[in-house]
């Protein structure tokens, strides 16, 4: 029981869901207590409680935000930004920032996700970009460069350079990007927020080992994407 009460002080409601989650539940409350007080048949409340509470216990695992820390060392580590499954290990040409070819690993994030973002490695944040773009579907290999989207680059303590692409998806209208350029990062500290359904990619250096396969689940913070050279 106490491990399990642990656990749970472990999780908390993300801050860019505090006041959608509040005045929804105030607006919920509202119109089930008019329903209850002035319409004679019931079954309009129980329906009217029995739907709405279902979407907004969907919206509350939504904006969950678990306290995570990672536990290994983190030299040449690059742990995932997301929560989410892998939809892409492919080497790709990256022309905007790097002009090479780079290996992209890309995490697609479900309606049932933590939507939070981590930052995938220490280092320096070198630059923070942000692209207004299209919302096709976030899982799409077009999605990468012509959604919207915020890059951020980072270059860590041995040099080597990543990039860290938020990427709205046809749902998503709303990136958050905490990270500011010239600032420190660390692994464990938050770099962002999307809302709904999205997807987050990293560019990394050809010659990385990558430590997941296709289809693989991920935890943000947690599961090790690939290391370095």
């Amino acid at each position: 029981m106490g491990e399990r009460i642990r656990k749970l002080k472990k999780i908390r409601i993300h801050h860019e869901g505090t006041n959608t989650l509040l005045f929804s539940l105030i607006a919920i409350l509202f119109v089930a207590l008019v329903l209850w007080c002035f319409v004679d048949n019931k079954w309009a409340f129980w329906s009217f409680v029995a739907i709405f509470g279902t979407v907004w216990v969907i919206v509350l695992n939504f904006y969950r935000c678990p306290i995570r820390y990672f536990s290994g060392d983190t030299e040449r580590v690059v742990v995932a930004p997301a929560d989410g499954h892998i939809v892409v290990i492919e080497e790709v040409d990256e022309n905007e920032y790097f002009h090479e070819k780079r290996l992209m690993i890309s995490i697609f994030m479900s309606l049932f996700n933590v939507h939070a973002n981590w930052f995938p490695v220490d280092g320096k944040v070198l630059s923070v970009q942000h692209h207004d773009g299209n919302f096709h579907k976030a899982w799409l290999p077009k999605a990468s460069e012509e959604n919207e989207r915020a890059d951020v680059l980072i270059e860590t303590p041995e040099g080597h350079k990543v990039l860290c692409r938020q990427i709205a998806g046809a749902m998503a209208r709303r990136i958050v990007t905490y990270a500011k350029g010239g600032e420190e990062c660390f692994i464990d500290e938050h770099l962002g927020f999307i809302k709904l359904g999205s997807r987050v990619d990293v560019f990394l250096p050809l010659g990385s080992e990558v430590c997941v396969k296709m289809g693989q689940s991920t935890t943000g913070d947690q599961t090790i994407l690939a290391k370095l050279p």
